[in-house]
């Protein structure tokens, strides 16, 4: 199936994965773990990279998760792009700045419409030093 230039950022499914993507966020803020891992594809094909951890599939992702403390900063969000590809893929990438560094981070997250709804099959997430754009 080739995917039609006018299936490309389809209003409503933006607006579906915007609110989940929000969702992850406020999720991620009060460290509601079961919310964070029911965000992700509960599949060993999963992967996460963190700033300083790695997660290949599901399993090492909540154990990740149940380690990791609740975060003592806030996170201020730039610039979300959340661009769909036909009704079901999706890629949200946002900057963001921590109330605890100098650096700006980046996320992204490959998000899949499946059964169970939408899910986050691939994320990355890093930081680097930022004189800005």
């Amino acid at each position: 199936m080739t995917l039609k230039t006018e299936q490309i950022d389809l209003p409503e499914i933006l607006r579906e994965v915007e609110a989940a993507f929000h969702a992850y966020e406020h999720a991620l803020m009060r460290n509601d773990v079961d919310t964070l891992n029911a965000f992700f594809w509960d599949d060993p094909r999963t992967t996460r990279y963190g700033i300083a951890d790695r997660q290949w599939g599901h399993a090492e992702l909540v154990a990740h998760r149940q380690a990791t403390p609740a975060p003592n900063f806030t996170r201020r969000l730039e610039h979300l792009r959340i661009h769909a590809f036909g009704p079901d893929h999706a890629v949200a990438q946002v900057e963001f700045v921590r109330s605890d560094t100098a650096l700006r981070g980046f996320q992204t997250q490959v998000w899949i419409r499946l059964s169970e709804g939408w899910r986050i099959v691939s994320a990355h997430v890093s930081m680097i030093p930022w004189e800005g754009a």
